[in-house]
């Protein structure tokens, strides 16, 4: 299976997926850390994938994406955007309203 076939399966297996440095108990980055602490905020249920655990899933889901940044993090397979979207969003009280429309609320 390869890299971009991984992907597409781990975001066909659930609604929410944060591609981050590191696992939501220890993040390896301070814009991973704070997406996880807004999902928290959120109550959100969501899958994680570490990107240092995969190199090929690392490189080329810049590609798919066209994003070069992580964390970054999808709902419904789509991407939602990094750090400051994601940030942006919660502020505006719009991320929690993404969250609920799919259920993806614990």
């Amino acid at each position: 299976m390869s890299a971009i076939d991984r992907i597409q399966a781990q975001l066909a297996s659930h609604p929410v997926v944060l591609y981050m440095k590191g696992t939501p108990d220890f993040p390896q980055c301070g814009f991973s850390s704070r997406v996880v602490q807004v999902l928290q905020a959120c109550n959100a249920d969501y899958a994680h994938v570490n990107i240092f655990e995969d190199p090929e899933v690392r490189e080329a889901l810049k590609e798919y994406s066209h994003w070069p940044t992580y964390p970054q993090l999808y709902i419904n397979g789509e991407l939602v955007g990094g750090c400051d979207i994601v940030i942006d969003l919660f502020n505006k009280g719009e991320l929690i309203n993404l969250l609920a429309n799919i259920d993806a609320k614990s």
